[in-house]
């Protein structure tokens, strides 16, 4: 597929996590959380971010959209699944081991100076980590305008429309392009794919890039020391009605 220099590129980087539906297990010495066995698949919030792309892009106001991710060599399954969904093309930065936020930021902004696209559109947070920094250190390192928490986009020649969710209700920007947006839940619901796209999907390019070509390496900053999973929740008590509620607070010293 050979796509003109020039094009109107959207970037959609997206991770690989445990699929929401399993319930997340720790490992017996807390290290971590159990993965073998265990259904992975695109995080939520940047499958939503490629549904975006691709409906700007059927709108004819992109060319071409292509999806990044940073992972193991088995994350290829999941590039797949995201071209399956319409996407043109994708890069696989090859990391045996997870990265921080920021060191995310710079591989990706060493892929956006080799793409240079108009817009780069992730979810606003990944389901594992929950650390919703990648966005916002893309947008700082590439010193272009950000919107995160997306629930509406509006795209003009050069500039882009965000409405946000924030505390207060919805807030409105308009940023110049290039930019950096990140997805919330409710901008859009992700398509549901079909076997031809699976098919198709397995003979689009896929370029492989080793993680030394575009990361410095550095010892990291955080180290996870250890893992616990929750603590149970006690039994929910049953009352007739207001007084004997206000009665049961009130006896434990919540009121």
């Amino acid at each position: 597929m050979n796509t003109p220099a020039g094009a109107r590129r959207i970037l959609v980087p997206i991770k690989r996590v445990v699929d929401y539906n399993v319930r997340i297990r720790v490992k017996p010495d807390g290290s971590g959380v159990v993965l073998d066995g265990v259904k992975l698949s695109i995080n939520p919030f940047d499958a939503i971010a490629i549904e975006e792309a691709l409906r700007i892009k059927e709108a004819g106001k992109a060319d071409e959209v292509v999806i990044a991710t940073i992972g193991p060599a088995d994350c290829q399954a999941t590039l797949r699944n995201a071209l399956s969904m319409g996407a043109q093309r994708a890069l696989h930065v090859v990391a045996d081991a997870p990265l921080e936020p920021v060191a995310n930021a710079r591989v990706l902004l060493k892929l956006v100076e080799r793409e240079q696209p108009f817009l780069v559109i992730l979810g606003k947070q990944a389901i594992d980590d929950d650390n919703n920094q990648t966005g916002q250190m893309l947008a700082a390192l590439w010193n272009r305008p950000q919107a995160t928490f997306a629930s509406k986009i509006e795209l003009a020649d050069s500039t882009a429309k965000v409405t946000r969710e924030v505390d207060a209700g919805l807030e409105t920007l308009e940023v110049d392009l290039p930019a950096v947006i990140t997805t919330d839940l409710r901008l859009n619901e992700p398509r549901f794919v079909k076997l031809p796209e699976i098919m198709k999907a397995k003979t689009k390019p896929l370029a492989t890039i080793p993680l030394a070509e575009v990361h410095a390496g550095g010892a990291a900053r955080v180290k996870v020391t250890k893992t616990e999973p929750p603590a149970g929740r006690q039994k929910g008590v049953m009352v007739k009605d207001a007084a004997e509620l206000f009665a049961a607070l009130h006896q434990r010293g919540l009121v």
